[in-house]
Protein backbone atom coordinates (compact mmCIF):
# COMPACT_ATOMS: atom_id res chain seq x y z
CA UNK A 1 0.00 0.00 0.00
CA UNK A 2 2.92 2.26 0.09
CA UNK A 3 2.40 3.20 -3.47
CA UNK A 4 -0.59 5.51 -2.32
CA UNK A 5 1.40 8.59 -1.02
CA UNK A 6 5.74 9.22 0.03
CA UNK A 7 6.16 12.75 1.15
CA UNK A 8 9.92 13.40 2.00
CA UNK A 9 9.21 14.72 5.53
CA UNK A 10 11.12 12.84 8.28
CA UNK A 11 7.59 12.40 10.08
CA UNK A 12 6.33 10.32 7.44
CA UNK A 13 9.57 8.16 7.78
CA UNK A 14 9.60 4.78 10.16
CA UNK A 15 10.56 5.82 13.94
CA UNK A 16 13.39 2.99 13.92
CA UNK A 17 14.17 -0.01 11.87
CA UNK A 18 14.46 -3.59 13.18
CA UNK A 19 15.99 -6.00 11.12
CA UNK A 20 15.78 -3.50 7.94
CA UNK A 21 12.25 -3.25 8.36
CA UNK A 22 10.50 0.10 9.42
CA UNK A 23 9.22 0.83 12.39
CA UNK A 24 5.91 3.29 11.99
CA UNK A 25 3.78 4.43 15.37
CA UNK A 26 1.24 2.34 14.46
CA UNK A 27 3.38 -0.71 14.90
CA UNK A 28 3.89 0.54 18.39
CA UNK A 29 0.73 0.91 19.11
CA UNK A 30 0.00 -3.02 17.51
CA UNK A 31 2.43 -3.49 20.23
CA UNK A 32 0.73 -2.19 23.25
CA UNK A 33 -2.14 -3.93 22.41
CA UNK A 34 -0.51 -7.03 22.03
CA UNK A 35 1.09 -7.00 25.48
CA UNK A 36 -1.89 -5.92 26.86
CA UNK A 37 -3.61 -9.34 25.04
CA UNK A 38 -0.95 -11.39 26.70
CA UNK A 39 -0.77 -10.17 30.09
CA UNK A 40 -5.01 -10.14 30.23
CA UNK A 41 -4.97 -13.90 28.70
CA UNK A 42 -1.85 -14.53 31.54
CA UNK A 43 -3.79 -12.89 34.34
CA UNK A 44 -7.59 -13.86 33.36
CA UNK A 45 -10.21 -12.12 33.22
CA UNK A 46 -11.09 -12.27 36.86
CA UNK A 47 -7.97 -11.02 37.95
CA UNK A 48 -8.21 -7.94 40.46
CA UNK A 49 -5.48 -6.53 38.93
CA UNK A 50 -7.52 -6.03 35.80
CA UNK A 51 -10.40 -4.45 37.59
CA UNK A 52 -8.39 -0.97 38.01
CA UNK A 53 -8.20 -0.73 34.23
CA UNK A 54 -11.94 -0.94 32.93
CA UNK A 55 -13.81 2.46 31.99
CA UNK A 56 -16.81 3.36 34.48
CA UNK A 57 -18.18 7.01 34.22
CA UNK A 58 -19.36 6.83 37.63
CA UNK A 59 -16.10 5.78 38.78
CA UNK A 60 -13.97 8.34 36.71
CA UNK A 61 -16.18 10.97 38.29
CA UNK A 62 -15.38 9.97 41.55
CA UNK A 63 -11.62 10.31 41.21
CA UNK A 64 -10.10 7.17 38.95
CA UNK A 65 -9.72 9.41 35.60
CA UNK A 66 -7.00 6.69 35.05
CA UNK A 67 -9.91 4.76 33.65
CA UNK A 68 -10.05 7.12 30.80
CA UNK A 69 -7.13 5.78 29.34
CA UNK A 70 -6.43 2.34 30.65
CA UNK A 71 -9.86 0.91 29.69
CA UNK A 72 -7.81 -0.12 26.39
CA UNK A 73 -5.55 -2.54 27.68
CA UNK A 74 -7.72 -5.46 28.97
CA UNK A 75 -8.20 -7.10 25.69
CA UNK A 76 -9.04 -11.14 25.78
CA UNK A 77 -7.52 -13.28 22.86
CA UNK A 78 -10.38 -12.79 19.83
CA UNK A 79 -10.55 -13.50 16.04
CA UNK A 80 -11.67 -10.09 16.17
CA UNK A 81 -8.97 -8.18 18.39
CA UNK A 82 -6.52 -10.07 15.47
CA UNK A 83 -8.44 -8.51 12.73
CA UNK A 84 -8.42 -4.99 14.41
CA UNK A 85 -4.41 -5.61 14.73
CA UNK A 86 -4.08 -6.44 11.33
CA UNK A 87 -6.63 -3.52 10.12
CA UNK A 88 -4.16 -0.76 12.64
CA UNK A 89 -0.92 -1.99 10.81
CA UNK A 90 -2.31 -2.05 7.26
CA UNK A 91 -4.18 1.10 7.21
CA UNK A 92 -2.55 2.96 9.97
CA UNK A 93 0.81 2.44 8.40
CA UNK A 94 -0.60 4.22 5.41
CA UNK A 95 -2.25 6.86 7.28
CA UNK A 96 0.98 7.53 9.22
CA UNK A 97 2.69 7.85 5.87
CA UNK A 98 -0.04 10.68 4.46
CA UNK A 99 -0.31 12.75 7.31
CA UNK A 100 3.08 12.20 9.74
CA UNK A 101 3.44 10.10 12.88
CA UNK A 102 2.54 13.45 14.80
CA UNK A 103 -1.34 13.27 12.93
CA UNK A 104 -1.24 10.08 12.80
CA UNK A 105 -1.19 9.74 16.95
CA UNK A 106 -3.69 12.70 16.82
CA UNK A 107 -6.20 10.67 14.94
CA UNK A 108 -5.78 7.89 17.00
CA UNK A 109 -5.65 9.00 20.70
CA UNK A 110 -8.56 11.42 19.74
CA UNK A 111 -10.91 8.15 18.43
CA UNK A 112 -9.43 6.81 21.83
CA UNK A 113 -9.92 9.43 24.27
CA UNK A 114 -13.25 11.57 23.38
CA UNK A 115 -15.54 8.40 23.63
CA UNK A 116 -15.58 7.82 27.40
CA UNK A 117 -14.63 11.07 27.62
CA UNK A 118 -18.12 12.22 26.03
CA UNK A 119 -19.76 9.49 27.70
CA UNK A 120 -19.09 11.44 31.29
CA UNK A 121 -22.10 13.73 30.41
CA UNK A 122 -24.63 11.20 30.56
CA UNK A 123 -23.51 9.70 34.10
CA UNK A 124 -26.55 11.43 36.22
CA UNK A 125 -29.20 9.00 34.04
CA UNK A 126 -26.89 6.52 33.00
CA UNK A 127 -24.27 4.38 34.86
CA UNK A 128 -22.02 2.16 31.98
CA UNK A 129 -18.62 0.26 31.90
CA UNK A 130 -16.27 -0.43 28.94
CA UNK A 131 -13.09 -2.63 28.43
CA UNK A 132 -11.33 -3.54 25.21
CA UNK A 133 -8.98 -1.94 22.09
CA UNK A 134 -10.87 0.42 20.47
CA UNK A 135 -9.72 2.69 17.85
CA UNK A 136 -9.06 0.67 14.70
CA UNK A 137 -12.32 1.23 12.96
CA UNK A 138 -11.46 4.61 13.55
CA UNK A 139 -8.06 4.27 12.16
CA UNK A 140 -9.55 3.04 8.52
CA UNK A 141 -12.59 5.52 8.55
CA UNK A 142 -9.51 8.11 8.37
CA UNK A 143 -7.91 6.15 5.39
CA UNK A 144 -10.70 5.31 3.61
CA UNK A 145 -11.40 9.81 3.69
CA UNK A 146 -7.81 10.00 2.54
CA UNK A 147 -7.62 7.06 -0.46
CA UNK A 148 -11.52 6.76 -0.87
CA UNK A 149 -11.70 5.26 -4.07
CA UNK A 150 -8.89 2.39 -3.43
CA UNK A 151 -9.96 -0.81 -3.52
CA UNK A 152 -9.46 -2.99 0.07
CA UNK A 153 -11.76 -5.69 0.10
CA UNK A 154 -12.84 -7.90 -2.88
CA UNK A 155 -12.24 -4.32 -5.26
CA UNK A 156 -14.64 -2.73 -2.47
CA UNK A 157 -13.20 0.87 -2.60
CA UNK A 158 -12.25 2.01 0.84
CA UNK A 159 -15.48 4.78 1.14
CA UNK A 160 -18.36 1.40 0.54
CA UNK A 161 -16.18 -0.77 3.30
CA UNK A 162 -16.32 2.20 5.39
CA UNK A 163 -19.76 2.79 5.36
CA UNK A 164 -20.36 -0.81 5.61
CA UNK A 165 -18.13 -1.38 8.72
CA UNK A 166 -19.51 1.17 10.70
CA UNK A 167 -23.21 0.20 9.42
CA UNK A 168 -22.14 -3.43 10.32
CA UNK A 169 -20.92 -2.84 14.17
CA UNK A 170 -23.73 0.04 14.83
CA UNK A 171 -26.80 -2.83 13.98
CA UNK A 172 -24.67 -5.13 16.69
CA UNK A 173 -24.02 -3.12 19.27
CA UNK A 174 -28.37 -1.96 18.61
CA UNK A 175 -28.99 -5.79 18.56
CA UNK A 176 -27.30 -6.24 21.82
CA UNK A 177 -28.99 -2.90 23.15
CA UNK A 178 -25.09 -1.86 24.06
CA UNK A 179 -25.80 1.96 24.15
CA UNK A 180 -22.29 2.89 25.33
CA UNK A 181 -20.98 0.52 23.32
CA UNK A 182 -23.05 2.22 19.61
CA UNK A 183 -22.51 5.95 20.93
CA UNK A 184 -18.17 4.91 21.47
CA UNK A 185 -19.06 3.88 17.57
CA UNK A 186 -19.86 6.69 16.35
CA UNK A 187 -18.04 8.75 18.38
CA UNK A 188 -15.20 7.35 17.50
CA UNK A 189 -15.71 7.54 13.81
CA UNK A 190 -17.10 10.97 13.56
CA UNK A 191 -13.75 12.30 15.23
CA UNK A 192 -11.78 10.12 12.46
CA UNK A 193 -13.83 11.32 9.65
CA UNK A 194 -13.99 15.16 10.39
CA UNK A 195 -9.79 14.95 11.58
CA UNK A 196 -8.83 13.25 8.03
CA UNK A 197 -11.05 16.12 6.05
CA UNK A 198 -9.54 18.59 8.38
CA UNK A 199 -5.82 17.62 7.17
CA UNK A 200 -7.06 17.60 3.26
CA UNK A 201 -8.17 21.31 3.65
CA UNK A 202 -11.89 20.23 3.13
CA UNK A 203 -13.14 22.55 6.11
CA UNK A 204 -11.48 25.04 8.57
CA UNK A 205 -12.05 25.80 12.03
CA UNK A 206 -13.91 29.26 13.24
CA UNK A 207 -11.29 31.10 15.38
CA UNK A 208 -12.46 31.38 18.81
CA UNK A 209 -9.87 34.02 19.88
CA UNK A 210 -12.99 36.37 21.14
CA UNK A 211 -10.76 38.82 23.23
CA UNK A 212 -7.95 40.34 21.32
CA UNK A 213 -5.18 42.74 23.08
CA UNK A 214 -5.47 45.79 21.77
CA UNK A 215 -2.22 47.15 20.22
CA UNK A 216 -0.19 49.98 23.12
CA UNK A 217 -0.27 53.73 22.01
CA UNK A 218 3.15 55.55 22.18
CA UNK A 219 2.94 59.12 22.39
CA UNK A 220 5.83 60.11 19.68
CA UNK A 221 7.86 63.62 20.55
CA UNK A 222 7.12 66.78 17.96
CA UNK A 223 9.38 67.27 15.32
CA UNK A 224 10.78 69.85 14.04
CA UNK A 225 9.14 72.38 12.11
CA UNK A 226 10.83 71.38 8.33
CA UNK A 227 10.62 67.62 9.35
CA UNK A 228 6.55 67.97 10.04
CA UNK A 229 5.93 69.32 6.78
CA UNK A 230 5.38 66.53 4.32
CA UNK A 231 7.62 66.61 1.30
CA UNK A 232 6.06 66.29 -2.22
CA UNK A 233 6.60 63.16 -3.45
CA UNK A 234 8.57 63.04 -6.97
CA UNK A 235 6.22 62.72 -9.70
CA UNK A 236 6.31 59.63 -11.89
CA UNK A 237 7.09 59.83 -15.51
CA UNK A 238 3.58 59.29 -17.57
CA UNK A 239 3.39 56.65 -19.95
CA UNK A 240 3.07 59.11 -22.95
CA UNK A 241 6.83 60.48 -21.54
CA UNK A 242 8.46 57.28 -20.86
CA UNK A 243 7.31 55.93 -24.75
CA UNK A 244 8.60 59.08 -26.13
CA UNK A 245 12.13 58.52 -24.18
CA UNK A 246 12.19 55.25 -25.46
CA UNK A 247 11.70 56.31 -29.00
CA UNK A 248 14.24 58.85 -28.40
CA UNK A 249 16.87 56.22 -27.34
CA UNK A 250 15.81 54.00 -29.85
CA UNK A 251 16.34 56.70 -32.35
CA UNK A 252 20.43 56.95 -30.56
CA UNK A 253 20.98 53.09 -31.32
CA UNK A 254 20.14 53.17 -34.89
CA UNK A 255 21.47 56.88 -35.99
CA UNK A 256 23.67 57.73 -33.47
CA UNK A 257 23.04 60.80 -31.34
CA UNK A 258 23.80 63.12 -33.91
CA UNK A 259 20.65 62.15 -35.36
CA UNK A 260 18.52 63.98 -32.64
CA UNK A 261 16.71 67.10 -33.09
CA UNK A 262 17.17 69.90 -30.71
CA UNK A 263 13.68 69.23 -29.26
CA UNK A 264 14.04 65.41 -28.96
CA UNK A 265 18.02 66.61 -26.96
CA UNK A 266 15.79 69.20 -24.68
CA UNK A 267 13.27 66.31 -23.92
CA UNK A 268 15.91 63.87 -23.35
CA UNK A 269 18.02 65.98 -20.97
CA UNK A 270 14.73 66.89 -19.07
CA UNK A 271 13.74 62.97 -18.69
CA UNK A 272 17.53 62.64 -17.21
CA UNK A 273 17.57 65.31 -14.67
CA UNK A 274 14.67 63.99 -13.74
CA UNK A 275 15.84 60.53 -13.01
CA UNK A 276 18.56 62.37 -10.93
CA UNK A 277 16.07 64.12 -8.61
CA UNK A 278 14.84 61.24 -7.78
CA UNK A 279 17.51 59.37 -7.34
CA UNK A 280 18.74 61.74 -4.73
CA UNK A 281 15.90 61.95 -2.88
Amino acid sequence: MSRYYAPASDEHRPLTYFNGYGIYAAHLVVIVYCVSMVVTAVLGGMSPLLAWLPYSNRLVLDGQVWRLVTFGLVNPPSIQFGIDMLMIVWFGREVEKRLGWRKFLGLFGGSYVLPPLLLLAVTPWWQFGMAGEIGALAIFVGFAVLYPGVPVFFNLTARWAAVILVGLFSLMALANRDWAWLLAIWIANAYAYSYARYELGHFTLPDLRFWRRRPKLRVLPDLPADERTPRPRARPAAPAEAADVDAILDKIAQSGFASLTPEEKARLEAARADLLQRKGR
